[in-house]
C-alpha cells in the first residue's frame, strides 16, 4: 500500500508539474513544444541522431518549435519562411552565439571570429579573414596552389588506379583541403600525400568536431561546469593543445625567417605585418586561433562535402554517366577542371547544390543566442535562450522541394537559388551577419575537386558493393560526416 500511495503521489506530482509548464509556456508566450520532464526537460528527446529527432518533431509542432534541454530553453527553426525572421529580418536580435562549455578549452571562444559576439573585435577579425583570405582578388591570386592540390590529388588517385586499390575518398579530399589552406596560409604542405601524417591530422580534426557537437551536460546544466562530468572540455584542452602547438611553431619559423629572408607575401606574412603595425587590431594568439578555425572548420567541411558528393555519384551511376558527359563535352575527357570551366558546367553546379541540400555540412548551422526577450512570428523568445536552425531539416522540407529524399540535380536547372544566404529554403552555409566567411572558397574549390575525380577516372565501390547497397549513414558531430568512410577504385576512362 506504501508503495501504491508512493507512485500515485509521483504521479500526480508529474502531472501538476505538467500542468503547470502548460501554464507558464503559454503565459510566456513561447512557441509550441512537446512538454518537458522535471529537471531533464527534452534531452530525452533527442537521441543519437538530433537533427532527424527535431525534424521529425517539428512536423508535430510546426516550423518553430521550443523545448527545454536541461535548464536551456531551445529554439528550433526548421523551415525557411521562419529561418528567414531569425537570419535576415532579425538578423542582429539573433547574431549572437551560445558557445558550448567545450569551446572554453584554451579560451577559445574570446578569440575565435566563429564564437566572438557581434562587435569590435569581431567586425575587426571578420574584416580581415574577408580581405585577406577570402577576398576574390586574393582568392585569384592562390588560384595556381588550387590548381596544384588538385593535380596532387588526381596523381595519387591515378597511383591508385595503376595498382587496383581503393582511395578512401573523404581521406584523400581532407589532405587535398589541408594542403590547400597550409599552402595558401603558411606557404608548405602540412602533410605529405603517402604518408599518415594526414590520417592523424583528420582523426585530430574529427575529434575536436565530435566533442564540440557532442550533448554536453553542463551545456544543458551550467552549475556542472567546474566538475566537467563526461570530461569534453579536458579533451578538448588535449585536442586544441595540439594544433595550438603545431601554428605555434609555424609561426616562430616563420619569424625568424623574416629577419634573414624578408617576406612570402603569404596570409601569414600579411597577418603578422598587421600585428606590427597595428597591434591593437591582431595579436600573435588571434592569428594562432584564427588559423585553428581555419583548419578545423574548413579541411572538414570541405572534404565532407566532397565524400558525400562522390556516394551520391556511386550510388546513381546515371547521374554520375550525365555529369562525365557534360564534363567531356565543355572541357574534354581526362582532363582537370580549372575554376573559370565551372560556369559552363551547369549539371555539376546542380550536383554541388544538390549534394549540400541533402548532406549540408552543419546540420544545425552553428547555435545562436538572444541576449534579450524577443518576439518572433509572433511567440517570445526568452533572454538567454539557445537558437537552433535546422538546416538539415530545411533542405528536406517536403512542402517545398519535390520528392525531397531523391537526389535530383536536374531540380536546380531552371531554378536560380543558390547557396549565398539569399535563398532561405538553401542554406549551408548559414546567412545574414554569421553567414560562413570560408564560403567563396568553397564554391570553388568542391566542384574542381568533384568534377577533376569524375573527369579524370571511372569509378566503383569497392568490394563490388552494389550502388543500392551503399551505406549512407550519418556520423553526428557539429558536422555531418558519413558513418563509414567512402571507398571507391579509379579505373582508367
Amino acid at each position: 500500500m506504501d508503495y501504491l500511495t508512493i507512485a500515485l503521489g509521483l504521479l500526480f506530482a508529474l502531472t501538476f508539474y505538467q500542468g503547470l509548464t502548460y501554464l507558464s509556456r503559454r503565459s510566456q508566450k513561447l512557441p509550441p513544444g512537446p512538454l518537458p520532464l522535471p529537471i531533464i526537460g527534452n534531452l530525452h528527446l533527442l537521441g543519437d541522431h538530433p537533427h532527424k529527432s527535431l525534424a521529425k518533431l517539428s512536423k508535430k509542432y510546426g516550423p518553430i518549435m521550443s523545448l527545454k534541454l536541461g535548464r536551456i530553453t531551445t529554439l528550433v527553426i526548421s523551415s525557411s519562411t521562419t529561418a528567414k525572421e531569425v537570419l535576415q529580418k532579425q538578423d542582429l536580435a539573433f547574431s549572437s552565439r551560445s558557445v558550448p562549455n567545450a569551446l572554453h578549452a584554451h579560451n577559445q571562444f574570446q578569440y575565435s571570429v566563429v564564437w566572438l559576439p557581434v562587435a569590435s573585435r569581431w567586425r575587426s577579425l571578420r574584416k580581415i579573414l574577408n580581405s585577406n583570405i577570402f577576398s576574390g582578388n586574393r582568392l585569384d591570386a592562390n588560384q595556381h596552389l588550387r590548381c596544384r592540390k588538385v593535380e596532387e590529388l588526381i596523381a595519387y588517385c591515378r597511383k591508385n588506379c595503376q595498382s587496383g586499390e581503393a582511395v578512401d575518398l573523404g581521406r584523400a579530399a581532407f589532405r587535398t583541403s589541408l594542403n590547400l589552406l597550409s599552402n595558401t596560409i603558411f606557404s608548405k604542405d602540412l602533410t605529405d600525400p603517402y604518408s599518415d601524417s594526414a590520417k592523424e591530422f583528420k582523426d585530430l580534426v574529427w575529434n575536436i568536431m565530435v566533442e564540440a557537437g557532442k550533448p554536453n551536460l553542463v551545456d544543458f546544466f551550467p552549475v556542472l561546469e567546474k566538475v566537467d562530468p563526461q570530461g569534453i572540455r579536458r579533451r578538448m584542452t588535449v585536442h586544441f593543445g595540439k594544433v595550438i602547438q603545431l601554428f605555434n611553431g609555424l609561426i616562430n619559423e616563420r619569424l625568424d625567417k623574416r629577419k634573414s629572408r624578408g617576406g612570402y607575401n603569404d596570409v601569414l606574412d600579411v597577418l603578422l605585418t598587421t600585428t606590427e603595425e597595428n597591434p591593437e587590431e591582431i595579436d600573435r594568439t588571434h592569428i594562432e586561433r584564427m588559423c585553428l578555425d581555419l583548419f578545423v572548420a574548413g579541411t572538414d567541411t570541405t572534404s565532407s562535402t566532397l565524400e558525400w558528393a562522390m556516394a551520391e555519384m556511386l550510388r546513381n551511376p546515371e547521374k554520375m554517366k550525365k555529369t562525365q558527359e557534360e564534363l567531356a563535352e565543355v572541357v574534354g575527357r581526362g582532363k582537370l577542371i580549372e575554376e573559370g570551366d565551372v560556369s559552363r558546367l551547369p549539371y555539376l553546379r546542380c550536383v554541388v547544390k544538390e549534394t549540400l541540400r541533402v548532406h549540408p555540412p552543419v546540420p544545425f548551422l552553428i547555435p545562436r543566442k538572444v541576449v534579450q526577450d524577443v518576439e518572433v512570428c509572433g511567440y517570445k523568445v526568452p533572454k538567454g535562450s539557445q537558437v537552433l536552425v535546422n538546416a538539415w531539416a530545411i533542405g528536406r522540407d517536403e512542402t517545398f522541394w519535390k520528392d525531397a529524399l531523391g537526389f535530383k540535380p536536374e531540380r536546380f536547372l531552371e531554378s536560380e537559388l543558390d547557396t549565398r544566404g539569399r535563398d532561405f529554403e538553401l542554406i549551408p552555409f548559414g546567412a545574414g551577419r554569421r553567414i560562413c566567411p570560408g564560403l567563396p572558397l568553397a564554391n570553388r574549390m568542391v566542384p574542381v575537386m568533384l568534377g577533376s575525380l569524375l573527369n579524370s577516372f571511372n569509378w566503383k565501390l569497392e568490394g563490388g558493393i552494389a550502388p543500392k547497397d551503399l551505406d549512407m549513414e550519418e556520423k553526428f558531430g557539429i558536422t555531418l560526416q558519413k558513418a563509414h568512410p567512402l571507398r571507391a577504385v579509379p579505373s582508367p576512362l
